[in-house]
């Protein structure tokens, strides 16, 4: 039976990585993010498994690469600051292929920014988080119900594509507390992903060694499977090199692995759009102000709709350039200065179209939205 719940979005994606199933959860407080540490604080002792803080998000997310590394389902939360200082870290995660899932609470930025107040500062960043060449995955929740989903989510697909996955939640939604009905935890045992392994002759074991547009094969360590982490370029074993064919193929299949597989990654919402006249563009928490919105406007006559990504990287750009060659009037609306419309640009070959943007740590209210509805 589905679960009916009263709880921060924060609690939820806590409580989602718990029912996920986690292991390990290694960070460090960070204002609007810190509540996913306190819940997890006690909820994993409690298990038998392990929660540290340390001394700063650096060693944070070492720990959490490590227990990763070990065969662990592991987690670390932050805000953007966190994840400029993670950054590194997350480099090593991608090129040797540790599963991981990452929590961003988005506040206002750059810098110490506006800590305890509302953004979406981070899209760019989450899409390219740390130095070199990365394919990034980042799923983005716009109600209470998607930061639990959408945290199970996350950690099914670190295990499917073994990469660390983004869950950009923000300081409005992680914050907000409601009423949120959950699915069954037995439909989430049911449907969890494990990161495969190897079981044929200890031998013959190459966790590189994959098909172009395959994840790494990690087994648990402690088993007498032998390979090499490292976070330089690598071939079949996971021993360093510099021969240019190795380089070229891993670079190319850390890419294809994802782009080969979109059709498990993407997942929208497409609100009202069948009738629209004018549709919007929205995500994360500006959606619950556009959904509210549109149901106003929809009462005086004005077909509204909306299109919401909740897979914002790699992003839905087919579907994107199909619904703005279908709309003449789009608003593409951001708690930012302008991230995801570049994408929208790129993707669409357009730019005119109207944009409502808002960067001093306040939401975007239905009235704002509808305002700037009816000036198109």
């Amino acid at each position: 039976m589905a679960r009916e719940i009263i709880s921060t979005g924060n609690e939820l994606a806590a409580k989602a990585a718990i029912d996920a199933d986690v292991e390990f959860f290694g960070g460090y407080p960070i204002t609007p993010s810190s509540e996913i540490m306190h819940v997890l604080s006690s909820a994993l002792p409690a298990r038998g498994h392990a929660c540290i803080q340390m001394e700063d998000e650096i060693a944070g997310i070492c720990t959490a690469i490590g227990a990763a590394m070990s065969g662990k389902r592991s987690m670390t939360a932050t805000s953007g600051p966190g994840i400029s200082l993670k950054a590194e870290n997350l480099g090593v995660g991608y090129i040797s292929e540790v599963p991981l899932v990452v929590v961003n609470v988005m506040r206002g930025g750059p810098s110490t920014g506006l800590p305890t107040r509302v953004a979406q500062g981070d899209v760019l960043q989450a899409k390219n988080p740390t130095h070199g060449d990365v394919k990034s995955i980042t799923l983005v929740p716009g109600n209470l119900r998607e930061c639990y989903t959408e945290t199970v989510r996350a950690f099914n697909l670190a295990d499917r594509f073994m990469q660390p996955v983004f869950v950009l939640l923000d300081e409005t939604i992680g914050h907000m507390s409601g009423k949120a009905i959950l699915p069954d935890l037995e439909q989430v045992q049911a449907e969890k992903i494990s990161r495969k392994r190897f079981d044929g002759d200890k031998k013959d074991y190459k966790p590189y060694g994959v098909g172009a547009d395959e994840p790494a094969v990690l087994n648990p360590m402690f088993e007498g499977y032998r390979y090499h982490f490292t976070g330089l370029h690598h071939g079949p074993t996971g021993h360093p090199t510099e021969d240019a064919d190795m380089c070229d193929a891993l670079m190319k299949r850390l890419f294809n692995k994802v782009d080969a597989h979109l059709d498990e990654l993407e997942l929208n919402e497409e609100y009202m759009l069948d009738d629209a006249d004018i549709m919007i563009i929205a995500y994360g928490s500006v959606s619950l102000g556009v959904t509210e919105a549109i149901n106003r406007l929809r009462k005086e006559g004005i077909k509204v709709g909306m299109f919401r990504p909740l897979t914002i990287w790699p992003s839905p750009a087919k579907r994107i350039k199909e619904l703005m060659d279908k709309f003449n009037k789009v608003l593409v609306a951001e708690l930012n200065m302008g991230q995801f419309v570049e994408e929208v640009q790129r993707v669409s070959g357009r730019s005119n179209f109207d944009t409502l943007f808002k960067a001093n740590g306040r939401p975007l209210s239905p009235l704002e939205i509808i305002e700037k509805v009816k000036g198109m």
